[in-house]
């Protein structure tokens, strides 16, 4: 069973890490200043593709957004697409900030 935790450790960026066994195979890298968080990349283990995991650490990104009171600047490409394909589901998030990629 995967599970996502939060961790902010010394010398590494903030990132939402995604364990399986123990083992490590994908994170979601952001970084939190003042109110915003902005999100610079998700990647998943290649061999665990398909099983939507990448989905699993966007839904526990916006939830810990929520409920810290928090905007997200999407300049990863994921969770930029995956907010322009959902305005509905995450538009009370979204930074007001212009991203251009």
């Amino acid at each position: 069973m995967a599970e996502i935790k939060f961790e902010t450790l010394e010398n590494e960026p903030a990132a939402f890490n995604l364990y399986d066994a123990g083992k490590k195979i994908g994170e979601m890298i952001v970084e939190i200043k003042g109110k915003d968080m902005t999100v610079f990349h998700t990647e998943v283990d290649e061999d665990q593709g398909g099983k939507g995991y990448a989905g699993m650490l966007l839904q526990s990104m916006v939830t810990y957004v929520r409920e810290n009171h928090l905007k997200v600047i999407p300049m990863c490409s994921f969770v930029h697409l995956q907010f322009d394909r959902h305005p509905d589901l995450y538009k009370d998030i979204r930074s007001d900030s212009k991203i251009k990629f």
